[in-house]
């Protein structure tokens, strides 16, 4: 199954993905549906819009306003070799706000204030039941799904301290969706090849196999000190090849094109712009 969350004249809706169009449901997200509703029941739902095919589908993030949304940092074993680090014990972790995301096709907004604005291409977790202190095998049965997201980071904001907090949490900046792929088909993001282009570039290429935690395990372990909830959204990390990492280095400018694709789950085409004063 595939959901997705959309804007309409009333306002955002979730959405079942069918074929080539898009049923809105009565719910204002996905992060909403599936906290009322199982995955299952969803295909039941009945519609409560006319479908709108998918090409002139306006997507807003899968999840618009959910309650958690962490980030794993150093997360790749290729990424973590290029930044000079070891592999860490655990996960590296770090939060967003729900007012930096932005749909598949948004504007990236590169801030006045920041020069070194950087791509990290990420596969995306989102939860459908409540989750506290799981093992590995409960944190797996709670995702609902998948979802691509580019966790776009002001570099020299980010390296202000050692807390990456201001240089990931910038408003408008990380591009969520345009779907949520159930686990079934996926193989729960098992190996899924992830790329990353600027302009038609290619910037980061990469599998989900080569994640150090996989998505099951971080889950876990995050329930660990917080409760998780439906439509929580969860990056977790992202491959080597960003513009921070190359000789010499390399940041986003106004009116490129940033194109995020993960296997199996679709793109998101976002066009950077300078933030309007």
């Amino acid at each position: 199954m595939r959901l997705a969350t959309i804007r309409t004249a009333a306002g955002t809706r979730a959405a079942r993905v069918e074929n080539d169009v898009a049923v809105p449901l009565d719910y204002p997200d996905v992060g909403a549906l599936l906290a009322a509703a199982e995955l299952p029941d969803i295909g039941r739902i009945p519609p409560a819009g006319e479908p709108v095919p998918v090409e002139d589908v306006d997507f807003a993030p899968v999840v618009t306003s959910p309650s958690k949304i962490l980030c794993v940092g150093l997360n790749y074993r290729t990424h973590i070799l290029e930044m000079g680090r070891e592999l860490p014990q655990h996960p590296t972790l770090f939060a967003k706000f729900a007012d930096t995301l932005i749909g598949a096709r948004d504007e990236v907004v590169l801030p006045a204030t920041s020069a070194e604005v950087d791509w990290e291409a990420e596969l995306g977790v989102v939860i459908g039941t409540p989750l506290r202190r799981a093992t590995r095998e409960q944190a797996r049965d709670a995702i609902a799904g998948y979802t691509v997201i580019n966790d776009v980071s002001m570099r020299d904001w980010q390296w202000r301290t050692t807390q990456w907090l201001q240089g990931k949490a910038f408003e408008r900046s990380t591009p969520v969706g345009p779907f949520l792929v159930t686990p079934d088909e996926i193989d729960h993001a098992r190996d899924l090849e992830l790329r990353c282009e600027v302009d038609g570039v290619l910037m980061q290429r990469s599998r989900t196999s080569d994640l150090l935690f996989d998505p099951a395990a971080t889950v876990a372990y995050i329930s660990q000190f917080t409760t998780l909830r439906p439509g929580d959204l969860i990056a977790t990390g992202t491959p080597g090849g960003v513009g921070a990492a190359r000789n010499p280095k390399v940041f986003l400018a106004p009116g490129q094109t940033l194109r995020t694709v993960i296997e199996g789950l679709g793109e998101c085409l976002n066009v950077c712009r300078e933030e309007k004063e």
